[in-house]
């Protein structure tokens, strides 16, 4: 196959490569380095005698993946470690493409469950129960019979719906419940505040290391007092924007027209049970914030 036709048989295969990267590393930077170490082994390999080029590449990016993510695990000892992964920020008034990439979105909240899997077990979760790939083929990539292959996806799924991650389907209900948590913190009403949120709320925030690293907060009272404290920081010629993170409700904050932060929440039970925040600069500049072309 030439090189030509070879490049544009893998562009066919970008988008699904590029959602399993992200689904196990959740970094989309990590992501499209996962895809593009594909293309390049694609593009060493002899190509000729790959039957299956989707299941080739699929398998390709797995091990990447993996490899990155036990070398992640290994630098655990970083004093300012991320807790929240790469939101990806849509309109909530696209068409049909954007329909398609919402239904195709994963909720920020299922990756912070999924972050807490060893790398073997995130692996054969995200293959098998997102992307139906075959247990053997799953076995080859962590290098484990097929066997131990199904009980590592069974832990991993034990820990996935052990954990409140599925939020409201209804996404009108989503909007209304945050809206009214984001004009109780504008009026500085700490009791509204604390009636939208699930008492065992969960605030999670990366600030970057420059501005005190990534934070954890639990409980409705002690995240109605990180709302107020936001909204101080936000005011004064701050503008929060709807928008849709990682397809449900949630904001994008400006300040002089620039991101400050990007806030996603997960709504179930029509109370907010996670709040999970980016607001470090670096992260910032490099997320595709489309929605902040259009006037609110």
């Amino acid at each position: 196959m030439n090189e030509d036709l070879l490049a544009r048989s893998f562009e066919t295969h970008r988008d699904h490569l590029r959602s399993v990267a992200y689904r196990m590393l959740g970094s989309l930077a990590e992501a499209e380095d996962a895809v593009q170490e594909a293309w390049l082994k694609l593009s060493r390999s002899d190509s000729a005698a790959v039957e299956n080029l989707g299941g080739w590449l699929t398998t390709v990016v797995g091990r990447v993946c993996l490899d990155m993510l036990r070398s992640r695990k290994a630098r655990r000892e970083e004093p300012w470690e991320t807790l929240v992964p790469d939101p990806i920020v849509s309109r909530e008034d696209g068409g049909p493409e954007h329909e398609a990439l919402i239904a195709d979105s994963v909720g920020l909240a299922l990756l912070v469950v999924l972050d807490t899997l060893i790398p073997a077990e995130r692996l054969a979760f995200v293959l098998r129960d997102m992307f139906a790939m075959p247990f053997d083929e799953i076995a080859a990539i962590v290098g484990r019979s097929e066997p131990a292959t199904r009980q590592l996806a069974s832990r991993a799924r034990r820990r996935v719906q052990g954990a409140p991650v599925a939020p409201d389907p209804d996404r009108a209900r989503q909007r209304e419940v945050v809206d009214a948590f984001l004009a109780a913190a504008r009026r500085g009403d700490f009791d509204a505040l604390v009636s939208v949120l699930d008492s065992d709320v969960v605030l999670r925030a990366d600030h970057g290391s420059a501005r005190g690293g990534s934070v954890e907060v639990r409980g409705a009272a002690a995240v109605a007092n990180q709302a107020l404290t936001f909204s101080r920081l936000n005011a004064g010629g701050g503008v929060v924007h709807r928008a849709l993170v990682n397809g449900a409700a949630g904001v994008v904050a400006t300040r002089e027209g620039r991101p400050f932060s990007v806030l996603g929440f997960t709504v179930a039970g029509g109370r907010i049970v996670e709040i999970d925040i980016v607001a470090d600069p670096d992260r910032l500049s490099r997320l595709d914030l489309a929605v902040l072309d259009r006037q609110d």
